[in-house]
């Protein structure tokens, strides 16, 4: 097996550059090890075809000509105001080439408004100590200070800062890499959005020998992901007055000294004050040493993580737990002492062996103690169905160990009006009695007991509008992870056909975070925000997208959606199911479609919670040729 992911995997498509032969092969092994067969084709997917060749796509789209030079020093020239940038590098015993290197990226900027502020932590190498003073010799914008003592990252990012003049601070680490146009895209920020106070951009990783490789796109600004990841390094610039509010870097939280910096930092400010530079501006150079080939370079630094997010989520009064994850972090909310009451409704025509399945998972895998179920009979006919619902309104079920199953009411609402999702829904939350409801598809099995538990804890979050799940084909690969905008047209499933084992692009499939949207097929909002909004619309979208359009309208309305891993559950139906093909239906769903374009278009084609770098025309993070970015 590991000649033939070699043959497949490695040799025939060009892998050779970037981490090395060596690294390739074994993360190709580790695929093979968490998703068989079915990962590596995955993988070998997104590779074949060129849609993700990231040496082509740097010569295309990501190359300084001496035409883009000029336009973008002449754009320096137009700024209204040129504020100060101070690049903050904590230095300690790094190697030699890469601190030249790492500063000659900083001296090389397009923007001259600069200043690069050392802080060495008491490097034993002489060479080291002897290129720092030459460069503060040579180059009055670098500033060196040499402490006495080593007192670790943190200390010595905080001796950097106490250099600063600059009203903004660019951190950077001593062996890595900024692009020339780093600081002007900062600059320019800065002068579009007046209220700014933190910055960020996509980055890439480089290796020992200066090959680009492994880009992360990143969405705009995500507090769920961000509480995941540390989404917001590299490169991030911060208002030296905020920082400087907040008291600088911490000691003790060494390894994720950063993360716990912009933590407290978004604490103080507004969402929109958070702005997110869709360009490869910061090259995060891998070694041995770095976390930029892995967290287990620095053990302590995800130690250090989880205290910060736990201290975090303290000081924000929110309740709840973090651990770190193998890619990431978890965070767990906590549920109120009294669990608020869930309505799930489940519509459905006849469907009798699809209801079992779905009703009787329910009752029998749902730890979360306080739920009831409400079936919408959408004109039922067929005997064995409508026998069915009459037997669980009278509450016959079958035994199940499950406390929660001796306690689920399950309710029987019947509407033969014709089909009309929307309006079935709509109709059901009426009648609802929970604090919440949870609309849920008849063609869903639940996997994880938690599932009801999890998306609860997170919707009674403040400013949290609808919650989505984690839904698999019945063959364990992915159906909905979160919803994409403007993939084919109007939106798609990210990371959809993607195997089980894969945390997807940059985590991004295994990680809490918020979209745009998520999928009604299992979706869990409070009853008051469904009734505030309108619920789903009715009359627009009958069948297609009122989901979508109900969850732009929550976000309209101030609120983000949020999409969590850790409810799983099957859905059945979606895999196989046959096209109506009608010309009736074909008409409905090309009005609806132009409905959709009509109302939110822009918003389409610039998803907050995609990157313009990826691709709309494949759900697999792919990048996109060429970028939906405004040209220079």
């Amino acid at each position: 097996m590991k000649a033939l992911i070699y043959r497949l995997f490695v040799s025939p498509i060009g892998l050779l550059r970037g981490p090395g032969l060596v690294g390739r092969f074994q993360r190709a092994w580790r695929i093979f090890g968490k998703s068989g067969w079915a990962g590596v084709q995955w993988e070998l997917g997104r590779r074949l075809g060129g849609y993700n060749d990231y040496d082509k796509w740097v010569r295309k789209y990501d190359t300084l000509t001496p035409e883009l030079r000029k336009t973008l020093a002449d754009r320096v020239a137009a700024l209204p105001s040129k504020p100060l940038i101070s690049v903050v590098m904590p230095t300690y015993n790094p190697n030699p080439a890469w601190l030249k290197e790492a500063i000659e990226s900083v001296r090389a900027q397009i923007y001259p408004n600069w200043e690069l502020c050392i802080a060495d932590d008491a490097s034993p190498s002489q060479e080291v100590r002897d290129i720092l003073r030459d460069y503060a010799a040579s180059d009055e914008r670098i500033k060196v200070v040499f402490r006495p003592k080593n007192g670790h990252i943190s200390a010595s990012s905080n001796s950097a800062i106490e250099q600063v003049s600059g009203d903004w601070i660019a951190l950077m680490d001593h062996d890595d890499l900024l692009p020339a146009h780093a600081l002007y895209w900062a600059a320019q920020c800065i002068a579009d959005h007046p209220d700014v106070r933190l910055i960020y951009s996509d980055e890439d990783k480089i290796d020992e020998n200066g090959h680009r490789f492994g880009p992360y796109f990143k969405c705009d600004w995500n507090i769920d992901l961000f509480r995941s990841q540390n989404m917001f390094s590299h490169l991030g610039v911060l208002s030296t007055s905020l920082v400087r509010e907040v008291g600088g870097f911490r000691v003790g939280l060494e390894g994720s000294q950063d993360w716990d910096l912009v933590l407290r930092c978004v604490e103080r400010i507004e969402p929109s004050q958070v702005r997110h530079l869709p360009r490869v501006l910061y090259h995060w150079r891998v070694h041995g040493e770095s976390t930029a080939k892995s967290m287990d370079a620095k053990p302590y630094a995800a130690i250090a993580g989880e205290r910060a997010l736990n201290e975090h989520l303290a000081r924000t009064g929110v309740e709840g737990s973090a651990e770190h994850l193998a890619f990431g972090y978890r965070v767990r909310y906590a549920l109120p002492a009294a669990a608020p009451l869930v309505t799930i409704v489940i519509p459905t025509r006849n469907a009798v062996e699809l209801m079992r399945q779905c009703v009787g998972s329910i009752l029998e895998k749902t730890s979360y103690p306080n739920y009831e179920i409400l079936i919408v009979d959408n004109g039922s006919d067929d005997p064995e169905a409508l026998a069915y619902f009459k037997e669980l309104a009278a509450g016959s079920r079958a035994s199940s160990a499950s406390p929660a199953a001796s306690k689920a009411r399950v309710r029987v609402l019947r509407d033969a009006r014709p089909f009309n999702y929307a309006a079935l829904n709509n109709a059901a939350v009426e009648q609802a009695e929970g604090e919440l409801v949870a609309l849920v598809n008849n063609d869903i099995e639940v996997l994880s007991p938690d599932w009801l538990s999890e998306m609860v804890s997170i919707a009674l979050q403040p400013g949290v509008g609808a919650v989505g799940a984690r839904l698999w084909f019945p063959k364990m690969t992915l159906q909905h992870a979160g919803v994409i905008l403007g993939v084919g047209g109007i939106a798609g499933h990210s990371h959809r056909g993607m195997p089980a084992g894969r945390e997807g692009y940059g985590g991004r499939a295994a990680l809490i975070q918020s979209f745009s949207a998520v999928t009604a097929a299992c979706l869990v909002v409070r009853r008051s925000i469904y009734r505030q909004v309108g619920g789903l619309d009715e009359v627009t979208f009958v069948e297609s997208f009122n989901d979508i359009d109900f969850c732009l309208r929550l976000r309209e309305a101030g609120l983000r959606n949020v999409w969590t891993p850790y409810a799983e559950l099957v859905h059945h139906e979606s895999a196989t199911r046959g096209k109506d093909v009608s010309p009736e239906r074909a008409e409905r769903f090309q009005r609806e479609v132009a409905a959709m374009q009509a109302r939110w278009g822009d918003l389409l084609r610039h998803d907050p919670a995609y990157s313009p770098n990826l691709m709309l025309e494949r759900e697999d993070f792919s990048y996109a040729w060429p970028p939906r970015l405004a040209p220079v």
